[in-house]
């Protein structure tokens, strides 16, 4: 196994990999990733110790060579979806260059006898269709990547495109499933939600991955939560997420679900399955929300 691209920092909070891509940083130096990770406490109240959380997703997580350190694609899936559902995450899988990535993540939904979301890089339609044909039978729903067209790492790999409200629609109606975007962190992103009214709208900066505006997704969520509420099925958010309190102020924000994804890499690189578990664990107990505050 080649050297992994973690440095297991005591607190994941961006600022032991600044700047690294590939590997676990972020843009900016990393500020939005460091920003992420911080501003979720200032939303925190002592009356949320008691708040019923809601549920946490596995991240959609590619690149486990580039940017994890793994020797093979494949086995990074294989571990994470396997670590993910055992410790009791909902799934997702993404999207990426070579196509080997999201049939990696598809296998192991398979090879587990699971579902999970499934959220697909913005192509031009007809290689998005030819995408949500290879995961219908295995995804829960189809999700566009709206913001990951200005991905570093992929921008100069392949052909991707910025969507109109026009050409997602036809997404929409070819998928004939749940339908989400992601990647929603400027306010015009919020106008294209209020066009297309999408069953799922995800507030996501890529964990800071993202060549986008200064920010950070509790901010966002806090500033547009209502507003999207009005006009998606559900909310849900990513982005700097470590505790149950953390979790809980999404929830007061108006997620209806969150997602985790760095955290759950370093679990798994540094204790495999029961690492994850462990990590669930600790992002759902109320001793975590104690030792938050």
């Amino acid at each position: 196994m080649s050297g992994y691209k973690c440095y297991f920092c005591t607190k994941c909070d961006g600022y032991g990999c600044i700047g690294e891509l590939p590997g676990m940083g972020g843009v900016f130096s990393s500020v939005n990733f460091i920003g992420n990770c911080a501003a979720w406490k200032k939303y925190y109240t002592e009356e949320m110790e008691t708040t019923p959380l809601p549920p946490i997703r596995l991240a959609p997580i590619t690149g486990g060579v580039e940017n994890v350190g793994y020797d093979d694609e494949a086995a990074f899936y294989f571990d994470l979806i396997k670590g993910a559902s055992e410790a009791g995450f909902l799934l997702s899988i993404g999207d990426g260059y070579p196509d080997s990535k999201i049939q990696g993540g598809l296998a192991a939904l398979q090879q587990y006898g699971k579902t999970g979301a499934v959220f697909i890089k913005p192509y031009p339609n007809a290689r998005i269709f030819e995408r949500i044909d290879w995961v219908r039978n295995d995804a829960e729903l189809i999700g566009i990547d709206i913001d990951s067209y200005n991905i570093v790492t992929m921008r100069n790999l392949v052909q991707l495109e910025q969507k109109s409200a026009q050409t997602l629609k036809a997404i929409q109606r070819y998928a004939q499933m749940p339908f989400a975007i992601k990647g929603i962190f400027l306010p015009e992103d919020v106008e294209l939600v209020k066009d297309l009214h999408p069953d799922i709208a995800v507030i996501s900066n890529h964990g800071g991955r993202i060549e986008t505006r200064r920010g950070n997704t509790a901010d966002f969520l806090a500033e547009y939560g209502s507003v999207l509420q009005s006009h998606a099925g559900e909310v849900w958010v990513d982005g700097g997420l470590r505790s149950r309190a953390d979790i809980a102020a999404a929830k007061r924000l108006g997620a209806a679900q969150v997602m985790i994804g760095r955290p759950c890499i370093t679990a798994l690189l540094r204790d495999g399955s029961s690492g994850m578990q462990q990590l669930y664990r600790r992002l759902t107990t109320q001793d975590n929300m104690q030792q938050a505050k």
